[in-house]
Parts: structure tokens; C-alpha cells; sequence
């Protein structure tokens, strides 16, 4: 058995999801939304599936998205990406991930990691041959911290992954904090692989600004995008890497041993949708924002302390001021006695997690987030939880 994955656990999404079926629960705890996703889009798909070309496409993907992905980049975020020689695309972002992870890594390589993380870099990062250094930043901000950095960063160091907007703390990365990194990097000769699916998904008038486009970064970072993230139809799979033509060369002698292709008819319809108005983008992130909005509202005034979610499906909640300390125990209790799944952030790290945060998924119906909202204010007592 390979180590690595040999003992690792069930993931905490799979365990939470699996629980909300099973007992009936609403489900706030996995990132997805509750709607259809755009119709045009998905009728796009449904075409190609009829109409178009359902033997493997390209390797690299097929070319019509691969211009669409350049011309959607080089507009929302003024990247002049070639998509000949710095576009692939992958079977989502992990696929993505783990792409880049596999060809960029050596054996004894060191890898700066930031936690809360995404619960798939490790394994990979491990798989490789990485040793992994990991940040673990603090609540309620989860910034980037020039000492931190120092502590971690040397000359054994060879990647850095960065996930902005970082899921799970809803924290979008601030111009000055991604220069602090990009310094570390130039130092120290390290490439940066940007996790950046949750890029369109951010609020309050903020705007994404890629690593890449920092001085000294454009040749040196590995960018990850996803159609799922962006078109709420998370489980199309659909994902982006872009990268300088040495970088992605290797990252793509990865992807072609992994999943190969992407279904064609998937890339037609995302090649179509990354073309859509600015009234599209802005639109879809005023609609996640108002229901941000409506779940923070309802939480404060049942008596929970919200914490800032400028960006991504999520916002959390700190548990301590209601006398918890176990995350994971407040989300047993809450989906087993209440009615609701959540996710404890003490998941998405390593060691020395965080306890006293539970994340829950915003992206859903009003009348889904009102319905949480009454079994949240009833576990309650009304104004404060109890804890039992």
C-alpha cells in the first residue's frame, strides 16, 4: 500500500455530505450551490453532445477553449497569456493541482504550504516527494506575515502553494500580502502554484489580482483556474492551468498521464460561457453577496459571532464565545441534533489547528438559508447556544 494514501482518512466534506442524506439535514457544509447553474451554458453542453464531436479532443484542450480562456483572462485581468504555448485544460482544478504538483516536485524538495489548506495538497505535495513547510495563519484575518514567511522560506524551497480567495477562511488576499510573498519568491528562486478558482467570486467592490501579474512572478507561476467555481456547475470538472511555456510543458507531461482529456462537449460550452458579459460576472457575484448577506445577518442576530467573508461560497462562524473549544464536536451535534451540516476548520490543517471556527456554504436558496437559519436559532435557545 502506498503510505500516503494507505491511512488517509475519509474527507471531512464526504463524512458532513453523507450525514446531511442520511438524516435529512440541511446541507451547509460541501461548497456547491443549489441552483442548475446558468441554462445557456449547460444548453450549450446538451448541443455539443448531439451535434459536436464526442471522440478524445486534444491533449492540451481543445483550441476554441484555450482562446477563450486567453481572451477571458487578458480582459477581467489583463494577462496576455498565449493559448497555443501557456494554456491547458484539465479535469478541474484538482486534476489541475495535482498536474502541477506531480511534474513541478522533487524528492526532498521543500514546499510552503498556508493553512487552513485545501485537503488535497498535502497528499499530493507528499506523493511527490515533497517535504511540506507549512504557515498556519490565524483567524480572524489570515494574513500573510513577513515573519512567518522568513521562518519558512530558504534555499531548500522550490514551490510555494497559494489558494486566494483561501477557502476555507473566505480571506482574498490583499495587494501588499501577495507582494510580501512574490518578495520571497524572487529570493529565493521559488515557483508559485496559485489556486485561484474562487478568483470571479469576490465582494464589497473588491477585484482578483493574480500572483503572476506581480513583478518578477509572470515566469515563475503556475495559475489554476475552474469552470465549476465560475459557472456554479461544480461538477462539470472543468479546469485551467496557465503558465510560461517551460512550466506548463512540464505540467502538461503530467496531465497527459493522469486524465489526458476533458469531455469536449464540456470545454465547448465553458469556451462559450467565459465569453459572457461583465453584466454576467457582476451580476452573479451581487447574487452571492446578498446571500452572504442574508446568512451574516441571520447568524448575528441569533447570537453568533460572524467572521469577514470577502470572497468564495463561504462565511465562518467562531464558536468560543459560546463556550465550544472542539469544532468538530459542534458539528456532530449540530447536523446529528439540529438539522444542519457544517464543516469544522480544524480539517484543513495539519497540526496546531484552529478549534473554535465551523465554515458554513452561503451558496444555496433563500429559502434553504431561512430554513438553516430557523434550526440554527432554535439550537440556540433563540439569542445564545447552550451547549448541551
Amino acid at each position: 500500500m502506498n503510505p500516503v494514501f494507505a491511512n488517509l482518512p475519509t474527507t471531512i466534506f464526504t463524512v458532513m455530505s453523507g450525514l446531511a442524506r442520511d438524516l435529512g439535514a440541511i446541507n451547509l457544509g460541501q461548497g456547491f450551490p443549489d441552483d442548475p447553474g446558468p441554462e445557456d451554458v449547460r444548453r450549450r453542453a446538451a448541443e455539443a453532445v448531439l451535434d459536436g464531436d464526442n471522440q478524445y479532443p486534444p491533449m492540451m484542450g481543445l483550441p476554441a477553449l484555450r482562446g477563450a480562456i486567453a481572451a477571458h483572462y487578458r480582459h477581467h485581468q489583463a494577462l496576455d497569456l498565449d493559448p497555443q504555448t501557456e494554456v491547458m485544460v484539465t479535469s478541474g482544478a484538482t486534476e489541475a493541482l495535482a498536474s502541477a504538483l506531480l511534474s513541478l516536485i522533487a524528492p526532498g524538495d521543500e514546499v510552503v504550504l498556508f493553512a487552513p489548506l485545501y485537503d488535497a495538497y498535502l497528499p499530493l505535495v507528499r506523493q511527490a516527494g515533497g517535504v511540506p513547510r507549512i504557515v498556519n495563519l490565524r483567524p480572524p484575518h489570515f494574513q500573510l506575515e513577513e515573519e512567518a514567511l522568513a521562518a519558512v522560506f530558504s534555499d531548500r524551497t522550490k514551490l510555494v502553494v497559494l489558494n486566494n480567495p483561501l477557502n476555507p477562511s473566505a480571506t482574498v488576499f490583499a495587494r501588499e500580502n501577495l507582494a510580501l510573498l512574490a518578495r520571497f519568491c524572487t529570493r529565493h528562486d521559488v515557483t508559485a502554484v496559485c489556486d485561484e478558482v474562487w478568483e470571479h467570486i469576490v465582494f464589497d467592490g473588491a477585484a482578483h489580482d493574480p500572483l503572476m501579474a506581480l513583478p518578477g512572478m509572470r515566469e515563475r507561476t503556475v495559475k489554476i483556474g475552474s469552470a465549476g467555481k465560475i459557472f456554479g456547475l461544480t461538477g462539470w470538472k472543468v479546469g485551467f492551468v496557465m503558465a510560461a511555456p517551460p512550466l506548463l510543458r512540464r505540467v502538461a507531461n503530467a496531465h497527459q498521464f493522469l486524465t489526458f482529456t476533458t469531455p469536449p462537449c464540456l470545454q465547448e460550452a465553458v469556451a462559450y460561457g467565459l465569453g459572457k458579459s461583465d453584466a454576467y460576472f457582476s451580476e452573479m457575484r451581487a447574487r452571492f453577496a446578498r446571500s452572504r448577506d442574508r446568512l451574516s445577518v441571520g447568524l448575528t442576530a441569533r447570537g453568533f459571532t460572524v467572521l469577514p467573508s470577502a470572497g468564495t461560497y463561504f462565511l465562518n462562524i467562531d464558536i468560543a464565545p459560546l463556550g465550544f473549544e472542539d469544532d468538530v464536536a459542534f458539528c456532530e451535534d449540530l447536523v446529528r441534533r439540529h438539522g444542519v451540516a457544517a464543516i469544522p476548520v480544524s480539517a484543513f490543517y495539519d497540526a496546531d489547528p484552529v478549534r473554535h471556527i465551523v465554515r458554513l456554504c452561503f451558496a444555496k436558496s433563500d429559502a434553504t438559508l431561512d430554513a438553516a437559519l430557523d434550526r440554527l436559532g432554535q439550537a440556540a435557545g433563540g439569542t445564545t447556544w447552550r451547549a448541551a
